[in-house]
């Protein structure tokens, strides 16, 4: 079974400055209920420290509700908070869910998380890059200004301080 990357990438979210997904979503993935899928996590606990997986608070699942269009409460939607698992949370639950589908869906997340670690980091570079070239820039103005300044100084002729200007004086009569 072959899963389309843009499908994983759509269900991660960042919460506490984290990439983590949503039980619901793993569930559908792994083709379990999502009440199963956390039954299992709870028989194995202590393979799921804070940093791979934490509960949602109301406030966190109220800004995740609204970014992602779920169900308010009451219309058939998620009730409580969610789970969330980060990167190595879940490639803990390989460990746990062992179908052949659960490790087919771990490889294909691992894929998707690594490939946005890459266009993170990518995109750390480009910003770096663009603020030498901007740095690079504002020295090359500085140094075109200043090289201009001293052409105009060059060009411009100057006249010895006793010396009277020739040509017509502007008529102040009319």
């Amino acid at each position: 079974m072959k899963f389309q990357v843009e499908k994983i990438e759509a269900m991660i979210y960042t919460v506490r400055g984290q990439r983590v997904m949503l039980d619901s979503d793993l569930a559908k993935l792994y083709g379990v209920e999502t009440k199963r899928l956390n039954e299992q996590v709870k028989r194995n606990l202590d393979r799921f420290p804070l940093d791979f997986m934490f509960k949602l608070t109301p406030e966190e699942f109220e800004v995740l509700k609204s970014q992602i269009a779920t169900s308010k409460t009451g219309s058939g939607g998620k009730q409580k908070q969610p789970l969330v698992f980060t990167e190595n949370g879940v490639a803990m639950l390989s460990g746990v869910l062992n179908s052949k589908q659960a490790i087919q869906v771990n490889i294909a997340i691992m894929r998707t998380f690594t490939k946005l670690r890459s266009f993170l980091s990518m995109e750390s570079c480009l910003k770096e890059e663009v603020g030498k070239l901007k740095d690079g820039t504002n020295q090359l103005f500085k140094i075109v200004f200043e090289r201009l300044d001293n052409l105009e100084d060059q060009i411009t002729p100057k006249l010895p301080g006793n010396r009277k200007k020739i040509g017509l004086k502007p008529d102040r009569n009319h």
